[in-house]
């Protein structure tokens, strides 16, 4: 997030922009905040982290900085007493990235010299030595890969090796940026934001024409697109080879191709101009067909000179539905349309002359023209019925692939952005939209109140985190960041990827990647003494590896050994599991299914739960009945910001020392000293920081409140069974729901949270506003796949989509009570981290009440009809239930309501 705002600051101190006051920097605190919109966090709920964004905005005002709370400020506050913003500062680099830059550096050296270069790097300055190059001989059985910025491997992850590089940003032809009274060329090598610049770019008049119109359209798309670290790297062209090549799902292909662009492709001995429609459906083009520009045509309006009663305007819109509004998200349906229309003067009628409608991302090979709909609609003038006939024929185009989820919900967003697109120009629904393509500004705020007490001071004033500076610098040391030292070796792991099945044999495909593994080690390498123990629990045990049975998708069947990480997680991918079923039960994989067969968890005797009265008397004779029903609560990942990681050194006299990001080292210690077969006090385990835990990197086990909690140097306490933390909190959400898309946004949330006697104000306010933000993602966005085996499908960032700056509330209001002291807790200090997570079923709650609103609004029957009124609403609320909840025709039903039909 510090490199994503020291980037966006960088760019506006660059620019032409008036200076801004003393001591802030050119950029505005939308551009502030939107910085780091593609940036991820889990632990802080955001809103701080946008407050130091706005903070160096030349447009701050002092109330738009929550912290200022925190802040011991004079009366005459203002924001020029803030810290002054230096562009020119040097920052310190940190000494141990010094010695690693260094280190890595000199082995680097040795390899050449040794003549042992794993790969080999190429930059041509022609496509003249391009060809010279692959055409030579040791290219011919060389696996060779060419790169702008490669990018691409950030979702088509390497799993083999490449011997030899070629990067393409040394052909000058690649990186043109043309324009011309015939549009826009842009070279293939052109990153996406510089294609941003430059389309935004004004050609000199006060008042944009429509071509120019269209340009901004397609960079406000664009900018859509990943993020801006990606697009900052990431080429215009790359994009648009992956949509052909590999049917990547590019929102970047689909607005082109509504514009009309065109490509210019290299052969070994020709060049081509296609329209981009002909690439995209063009079989798969080979390495040596490269991509070198890209043509954008401008689009003008004009008047029809012959009875000067008529005139023709260009509308160019674009549209897309996707979990997450800004950064790296991809479509669930993505689409854009350009419309030549005339317009009578006298009467008002608007006529379509021309029509590109682009649609893509749907479960489709590449983006697609709807001709038959183009061809249906050029001539027509806008009436609902001929709209609900233009619909019906886009139902017959736009059918998802087999295997694509949720088909009819991407179904309906294709009516809906076709309905969004023409609504305005049809004269039975309403007036001529202007073409205004502004969307404004959405700036977070806030507001914090936390009641202090002075009673046991320091205890109790807000205080700044110890390690807080080298952390936001970046020169906090984790796991992963010790250095290695002569001769490391690295694991990954390989999983089982069915859930109950014999494991009949493991091997690896005859690759590159496979000559580098030096090692595999499953249970038959734990020594002798040892056990097969991954970790302990308080009723069992869970195994490291899996014998000759397999118990569930997901577990370790061992580790493969290399002399590189990238090579063990590559050769990890190479492992081939052969299984069998034979003889074997079907598994269990709900826990439905486990009460049908009767597999429950044996629980000793001695915890089983005492009842206390007459619960079936109690029921029958209580005022209030519960009425039936089902609560279907699902996972959530704990999304570690650094993963679980460990760094094991062998040392003196059978001992070991591991550097371990786990949560409870203790038991760590335990379980590495239990399966290696040596006494405790042989393994040192040490854990600088988790790097963000959640209970998750605790082993799945928390031994919670029977144990000693250390108070001074002479006195210990033993909690009771009188004394668990009592939390108590409420929240209020305001949301709005997008009937079209299903689209959530939530507008505000009002939280008040009693965190007793707070020990750090300033802690308990974080942690509360985080553990809000990780609720919200369980109740709204974070959605757990498996597939038909139990094998989690969405295990990364580009499937599974926690909560971002964009999805926070954009009023976030935070109270924070001081409820005093307790005599059986200390310093009646309560729990922040976790509890408040509950809170954001208020969120959940708002959706439905939206979700039911809109129901009834398009009902055909009483609005207050329960089916209507009542329906299941799971967690998480993602876009295709909301949808599909509030109705996945309500295009249809409004038109039927408003036509003459």
């Amino acid at each position: 997030m510090c490199m994503s705002l020291f980037s966006a600051l960088n760019n506006a101190d660059n620019t032409n922009r008036p200076e801004p006051p003393r001591g802030f920097s050119k950029i505005k605190k939308y551009e502030a905040e939107k910085a780091i919109s593609g940036n991820l966090c889990r632990c802080t709920g955001f809103r701080p982290i946008a407050d130091v964004c706005k903070s160096f905005a030349a447009d701050v005002d002092l109330e738009d900085l929550g912290f200022n709370i925190f802040w011991e400020k004079p009366e005459d506050a203002n924001v020029e007493r803030l810290p002054p913003y230096n562009q020119h500062k040097v920052c310190t680099f940190p000494e141990f990235l010094k010695c690693e830059i260094n280190s890595s550096m000199n082995t680097l050296k040795s390899f050449k010299d040794n003549g042992a270069l794993e790969c080999q790097w190429y930059r041509p300055a022609s496509f003249e030595e391009l060809y010279e190059l692959l055409n030579s001989s040791e290219f011919i059985e060389s696996h060779v890969k060419m790169v702008v910025g490669n990018t691409m491997s950030g979702v088509y992850k390497e799993i083999n090796l490449y011997d030899k590089y070629i990067s393409l940003t040394g052909i000058p032809e690649l990186s043109i940026i043309e324009r011309n009274s015939k549009g826009f060329t842009l070279g293939a090598a052109v990153t996406i934001s510089k294609a941003i610049e430059v389309l935004k770019e004004r050609n000199g008049n006060v008042l944009k024409t429509d071509g120019e119109l269209v340009f901004d359209r397609i960079a406000e798309h664009m900018d859509k697109v990943a993020t801006p670290f990606v697009r900052n790297m990431a080429s215009l062209g790359g994009n648009l080879i992956m949509a052909q090549r590999y049917q990547f799902p590019s929102d970047i292909a689909t607005v082109l191709l509504a514009a009309g662009s065109t490509v210019c492709l290299q052969m070994a001995s020709e060049r081509l101009i296609l329209s981009l429609e002909e690439f995209l459906e063009g079989p798969p083009y080979d390495d040596r067909t490269i991509l070198v520009s890209i043509h954008i045509p401008y689009w003008s309006s004009a008047s029809i000179s012959s009875s000067g009663t008529s005139k023709y305007n260009i509308i160019f819109k674009t549209y897309r539905a996707a979990p997450r509004p800004l950064g790296n998200a991809v479509s669930y349906l993505n689409s854009a349309f350009l419309a030549r229309v005339a317009s009578d003067r006298s009467s008002g009628d608007i006529v379509l002359l021309k029509l590109h409608l682009a649609f893509g991302a749907y479960g489709t090979e590449h983006a697609i023209r709807a001709r038959n709909v183009e061809n249906f609609l050029v001539g027509k003038m806008l009436t609902v019925s001929v709209l609900i006939e233009a619909i019906k024929l886009l139902k017959e185009i736009i059918i998802p692939k087999e295997g694509t989820s949720h088909p009819r919900y991407r179904i309906s967003l294709a009516v809906a952005f076709l309905f969004k697109f023409f609504q305005p120009l049809s004269k039975d629904l309403a007036q001529v939209e202007k073409n205004n393509l502004h969307i404004p500004d959405v700036i977070l705020s806030s507001k914090q109140l936390v009641e202090f007490s002075t009673e046991y001071f320091p205890v109790g004033k807000p205080i700044k985190k110890v390690a807080a500076e080298i952390q936001a610098s970046g020169e906090a040391l984790y796991v992963d960041d010790i250095p290695s030292s002569k001769d490391c070796l690295y694991g990954a792991f390989i999983y089982s990827t069915r859930p109950f099945a014999r494991i009949k044999g493991i091997t690896f495909n005859p690759t590159l990647v496979s000559s580098k593994i030096v090692a595999y080690i499953s249970i038959n390498d734990i020594p002798e003494g040892g056990k097969n123990v991954g970790s302990s629990f308080r009723f069992a045990d869970e195994p490291l590896f899996a014998d000759s049975l397999t118990e569930y998708s997901g577990q370790c069947l061992g580790i493969v050994v290399a002399e590189t990480q990238r090579y063990a997680n590559m050769a990890a991918k190479q492992a081939i599991v052969q299984y069998s079923t034979k003889g074997l039960e079907p598994p269990i994989l709900s826990v439905e299914d486990a009460v049908r067969r009767s597999s429950f968890f044996d629980i000793p005797p001695s915890l089983y739960p005492t009842e206390v009265g007459d619960l079936a008397r109690g029921m029958d004779e209580a005022d209030h009945k519960i009425l039936l029903a089902e609560v279907k609560l699902e996972s959530e990942h704990y999304f570690y910001m650094e993963t679980q990681t460990a760094f094991a050194i062998p040392d003196e006299d059978n001992c070991i020392v591991v550097y371990s990001s786990n949560q409870y080292p203790e038991g760590t210690q335990g379980v590495i000293a239990k399966c290696l077969g040596i006494p405790q006090h042989n393994v040192r385990v040490i854990t600088r920081r988790a790097g963000g835990g959640f209970g998750g990197k605790a082993t799945r086990s928390n031994p919670a409140n029977l144990q000693y909690v250390n108070l001074s140097a002479s006195t210990f306490w033993v909690a009771d069974d009188t004394s668990s933390y009592l939390n108590y909190g409420a929240a209020i959400s305001e949301v709005e729901i997008d009937v079209l898309t299903g689209a959530i946004t939530i507008l505000r949330a009002d939280l008040t949270y009693d965190c007793g006697q707070s020990l750090s104000p300033a802690v308990d306010l974080g942690q509360v506003e985080g553990s809000f933000v990780q609720g919200i993602g369980f109740f709204v966005y974070e959605k757990l796949e498996e597939n038909s085996d139990g094998l989690v499908i969405s295990d990364g960032t580009w499937s599974y989509k926690i909560p971002s700056i964009d999805t926070i509330p954009k009023h976030f209001n935070i109270r924070v009570m001081n409820s005093g002291h307790h005599k059986d807790r200390v310093l009646s200090s309560k729990a922040s981290g976790e509890p408040p997570l509950l809170l954001a079923a208020s969120v959940h709650s708002a959706i439905r009440k939206a979700i039911r609103a809109a129901r009834a609004d398009f009902s055909s029957t009483d609005p207050d009809d329960s089916s209507v009124s009542s329906f299941q609403f799971d967690p998480p609320a993602t876009m295709p239930l909301v949808k599909e909840l509030c109705g996945l025709d309500t295009v249809e039903k409004y038109l039927e309501a408003h036509g003459e039909v």
